[in-house]
This record gives structure tokens, sequence and C-alpha cells, in this order.
């Protein structure tokens, strides 16, 4: 088992703190991301695991062991940064050669482990080319390839795509988590990106001024965030202040100054007579027309801006409180019928809001 674990870490540059006592694991063969805003410590987070920098306070452990202590080449990690770092003056076969040539192995066996390589990354017959021959895509994966074919026990991926364009990322990253399924290798990876990360990932570590403010599933980190920072973080959202009135099992009547909602509690300590805010995904929210609404309609409110995406069409709704809601709509039908300044009702299922304590 490989698991990473982090416990305590603090890292400073003068008077700023990257990483603010962290302590956290990173599971085996799990593709966990590390995502948050700009100069929150992910990158300085994952260059302490390699090696690269050396904490101030705590400790780094890679399958039980302590590394803390010892250099990046003898901790069995891959590195994969976002410029690629490949050699320009050499071929890809050399590139992906390099790691293999240092640790001193029989010529037949760099050929045997640089074809297998070049064919797990779909880049066969591309051993002559040098990387200025290459896509950015190909670029990518000779990275990849020079970085796996050292096998190392944990693979660590710094914003690899982010020189990518668009199209291209998606379909890279697909291969990526392909790759690191088929491998089963644990894999911490730095993104920006917070679709990407939601995409690709087992476990999502949200971090924020230097310390990790949530870990779950895509799913956990998305449906139900710990705070509003991690709501709106990844993804879309809407707030709206609420209390409870009236609370019988799991479900909680919330009375907020746009009416009334019904929803689910998170767990036992939400109690009658809280204050609370209400998480909204745009795309949780029902839409029609006010006068199809018939007598279901929780809140109402009247549609400034439309703007159509394909397969998605995001509403502005204006409420009499002066509030404004961003509904997702993929029903074509209600795209065709709702247009800018026209009377809507919004409705709500239960099971998918959110609440907060206050």
């Amino acid at each position: 088992m490989v698991e990473v674990y982090v416990e305590n870490i603090t890292k400073k540059f003068g008077n700023v703190i990257a990483i603010n006592n962290v302590t956290q694991k990173f599971a085996d063969k799990a593709l966990s991301s590390i995502v948050g805003p700009s100069g929150c410590g992910k990158t300085t987070l994952l260059r302490v695991i390699a090696g690269l920098y050396d904490p101030d306070e705590g400790k780094v452990y890679i399958g039980g062991e302590d590394v803390t202590l010892k250099p990046t080449f003898k901790r069995e990690v891959g590195l994969v940064f976002q410029d690629y770092a490949l050699f320009p003056h050499m071929t890809v076969y050399e590139n992906i050669a390099y790691g293999l040539k240092i640790k001193k192995l029989p010529k037949r066996e760099i050929d045997k482990k640089v074809k297998e390589a070049l064919e797990f990354v779909k880049l066969p017959g591309m051993e002559k080319r040098y990387p200025h021959q290459l896509s950015g895509g190909q670029q990518q994966r000779v990275a990849l390839a020079r970085t796996l074919v050292i096998e190392p026990k944990v693979l660590l991926l710094d914003e690899p795509l982010s020189n990518l364009d668009a199209q291209l990322r998606i379909a890279v990253r697909g291969e990526l988590k392909q790759i690191q399924k088929q491998l089963g290798i644990t894999t911490i990876y730095v993104t920006h990106d917070q679709i990407e990360a939601m995409s690709i990932s087992d476990y999502i570590a949200i971090m924020k001024d230097g310390k990790i403010i949530q870990v779950g599933t895509p799913i956990e980190i998305y449906r139900r965030p710990k705070n509003e920072f991690v709501a709106n973080f990844i993804g879309q959202c809407n707030f709206l202040d609420g209390k409870i009135i009236s609370l019988e099992d799991s479900k909680a009547i919330i009375e907020t100054p746009e009416g009334e909602i019904k929803a689910f509690i998170p767990d036992e300590s939400f109690k009658n007579g809280d204050s609370v805010t209400v998480v909204l995904r745009p795309e949780y929210i029902e839409l029609k027309p006010l006068k199809e609404s018939g007598d279901k309609s929780m809140i109402k409110g009247k549609v400034r801006v439309s703007l159509y995406q394909g397969g998605v069409t995001r509403f502005t709704v204006d409420l009499p409180t002066g509030k404004s809601l961003i509904v997702d709509s993929s029903d074509p039908l209600i795209t065709e019928k709702i247009k800018e300044g026209e009377q809507v009702s919004l409705s709500f299922k239960e099971e998918l809001i959110h609440l907060l304590k206050k």
C-alpha cells in the first residue's frame, strides 16, 4: 500500500506562511486533486511531498516510511510539471530513457521499457522525433512516459495540462485518468481548473490560505460543501438566508425572505430555530412560466437575462426581494418558452438543497 501522509506540515517563505499546519492522507491507488485559488499553497504542498522544498515543521510519509529528510531521487516519486521539462536537444527516445540510463539498466532492458512506455501513452513510432516536432499534447505524453518508465511509487502532477488548448486538455485528461487507473498508481494532482478536478479525481482537497478546508469525493464536495467558500469555488452557487421554522425527522421547513423552502437537514446538529444559509446550485432549480406553475410554486420572479449556451440556458431571475438567482435549464422546451422579461416560478427538489449553519 502506497499511501501519502503529511503530518503537521508548515512551510514559510520569509514572513509568508505558504502551508499552515496541514495534516492529510492521500489514498493508495487513488487520484487525489488539490485545488484552490492562486497562492493558496497547493503547489508548495506538492513540492514538499516531492522533496523539492523542506518543511519548516512536520513530516512526510510515503508508503508508511518517513521520507522527510530524504532527497527527491530517493523518494521514488515521479514528477510531471506544466512546462513538461523535456530536454530539447534529446529525441523522444532519449528523453524517456534518461532516468533508466541514470539507473544504469542494460540497453536491451531500456529499449524494452521505452517501447512499452510509448505504446502505453499511444505514441509508438515517435522515438526519433525531437520535442519541437511534437504537438503540446504529444509533449505532455512524452513527459508522462518519461516519468512512468522509472516505475515510481507515487505520481505527482503540477498543473500538467494548463498549457494545452481547451479541447485537447479535455482529451488528454481522459487519457491521464485511464492510465492512472490501469497502473493503479497513487497520484496527487494540482490544478486550478475545478472542472478538471471534478472529472478525473477520486478525491478532492480544497485549499485556502495554506490550509485544507475540505476533502471528499467530487460528489461530496459539490453536493455537500462545508462552507460558502467551497460551494462558490466548485461551480456556480446561489445562497439564500433563512431560518428553520419546522423540523420533523430529517425534514425542515426554512423561512426565507423569498418564501418557504423544504429541505433535508445534513445532520442532527441542525435544530428548530437555527439560522441557516440555503445553498442552491443553478441546475437544481426548476423554472416554469408562471402561468403553468399551478399551486406548486415556492418562489416567483422575473427573467432579466437569458443566455443560450447550447445544451444549457442560463437564466438570471430577479426576485421581488431584490435578490437574483442563477438558474440553469437543459430542457429545450423551457428554453424556447421563456424569454427575457417573462414572469416565472421557481421550485426545488428537497433532496438537492444543502443547508449551512450560520
